[in-house]
């Protein structure tokens, strides 16, 4: 494996009734901004329990974030940052609603256009205002991390900014929050936590067994318990289990001393950009797609995943890796996800803009060993039809 090192983790606080923990996160004399996106925790009952433990301090609201936060939107976020002059913001949603105040925590403190931050996947962030957030969709893991993912749509452009300062300083995650979430969401959120440990673990063998076997470990619970979800959607324990395997897949522990892939998201947020597939609905389009094209190069990994997960048996090992391809891909259909783009009225035509975004943008050798060029993404897509 290679070298790494821990970074300072971000506080959770997980259970029933933990969003009271604000109180204890939250300096009294702040000024805060709570940000959220199309107010469905207006409804639930989350809102109400953010307003009882944010009692005697003062706050602010905005609310529309998008999923896939739009540049556009967070600017105005921004704007009323400085007006009121805010000096924590809490994120009280999904991982769009996160990611969103992620990028208003650092545009807020930052001295030029925060436009330029973009292009540089966020490289000059310097200064952030402290973040903490309440989580409501388990599915991006930003909730534990330093990523974030912006759109800017007047042009059509979705990009990854990272920074430890944008980190979350606190974490509220209590499953009873997920319980009015529709299906669709739910199925997105497990595809798209699958997705994200699946970038970490199909790769090639390196000997990193600890990171292998608890990423085996995470994706056997969401495939037990993700179908559940949809089924029996108030149960508690079930929710929990996903929520915090959701956390787990993207926190830095499986990536460390680890290759990564990474193609399939960079692929798929050139999707949404587009055509504004949900980030998962692109996850499940892509990840068969690259692992078919790849198959000869993933093939150990894929083996592994087909006995350690799936369970599955075949006459060889090219079978087996086939195997294993459907099998995931049957199990993204099963969660409500479709993993071609008929399924969302988009055919062979949709491919060339796709590619020409990925050069616009840069990406020219994705995947764990940087040989997947652009051109092989027009062919691999195909497979995708």
């Amino acid at each position: 494996m290679n070298n790494f090192s821990f970074r300072n983790p971000t506080r959770i606080h997980f259970g029933k009734g933990q969003i009271a923990k604000i109180k204890e996160e939250i300096p009294a004399d702040a000024r805060v901004l709570i940000t959220y996106g199309g107010g469905s925790i207006k409804k639930n009952g989350v809102l109400e329990q953010v307003y009882a433990a944010l009692e005697n301090i003062t706050f602010f609201e905005f609310g529309g974030i998008e999923p896939n936060p739009h540049f556009e939107t967070l600017i105005k976020a921004v704007e009323l940052v400085k007006q009121e002059k805010i000096t924590y913001l809490l994120a009280v949603g999904g991982g769009s609603v996160v990611d969103g105040t992620k990028f208003i925590a650092a545009a807020a403190e930052y001295p030029n256009d925060p436009l330029e931050l973009l292009p540089t996947k966020g490289s000059q962030i310097r200064k952030a205002l402290p973040l903490g957030c309440v989580l409501t969709l388990p599915a991006t893991g930003t909730e534990m991390n330093g990523n974030a993912v912006i759109t800017r749509w007047t042009t059509k452009d979705k990009t990854g900014i990272f920074s430890e300062l944008i980190r979350p300083a606190f974490s509220i995650l209590d499953p009873e929050t997920t319980y009015s979430l529709p299906a669709r969401q739910v199925g997105n959120g497990v595809v798209d936590a699958m997705v994200h440990i699946l970038e970490q673990y199909m790769t090639y063998p390196v000997n990193g067994k600890v990171q292998d076997y608890y990423a085996e470990s995470l994706l056997k619970i969401l495939m037990e318990e993700g179908p559940q979800a949809l089924t029996d959607p108030m149960n508690y324990d079930v929710r929990a289990n996903i929520m915090w395997a959701a956390t787990q897949a993207l926190n830095g522990t499986l990536s460390l001393g680890m290759p990564g892939d990474w193609s399939i998201h960079a692929i798929g947020h050139q999707i949404t950009a587009l055509y504004g597939l949900d980030h998962a609905q692109t996850l499940a389009i892509v990840l068969p797609a690259v692992w078919s094209y790849k198959k000869a190069q993933k093939k150990a990994k894929l083996l592994q995943y087909a006995d350690h997960v799936l369970g599955i048996k075949a006459a060889n090992d090219d079978q087996c890796a086939t195997l294993a391809i459907e099998k995931t891909r049957s199990f993204f259909e099963l969660m409500g996800v479709p993993t071609r783009f008929s399924a969302y009225g988009l055919n062979a035509t949709a491919i060339p803009a796709i590619v020409e975004k990925l050069r616009q943008h840069g990406r020219l050798k994705l995947g764990e060993h940087g040989d997947i060029t652009p051109d092989d993404v027009a062919q691999l897509l195909q497979l995708a039809l």
